[in-house]
């Protein structure tokens, strides 16, 4: 299920504005953002670990970027200051 939402996050952001709506991108990104806020504290650690883990295993630098970011683009982990 994890890779399957990756796929389509990993599309919607490297989506063109005429490929797809820029301001649904942004609510769908929104969207995701806040289902994640809502899984339990022991759900969000264990979706950083499987993200960490399909980052390692990334062969292709831009989307595992996009994974190493994602915890804390969709808001599992503070941004560091």
């Amino acid at each position: 299920m994890a890779e399957a939402l990756v796929d389509v996050l990993w599309f919607i952001d490297g989506s063109e504005d005429e490929q797809m709506d820029q301001d649904d991108a942004v609510k769908v990104m929104e969207g995701v953002a806040h289902v994640v806020s809502t899984l339990s504290s022991d759900q969000q650690q264990e979706l950083i670990a499987l993200l960490g883990e399909m980052a390692a295993a990334e062969t292709n630098p831009a989307r595992r970027e996009f994974l190493e970011e994602f915890p804390e683009g969709f808001g599992l982990i503070d941004e560091l200051s």
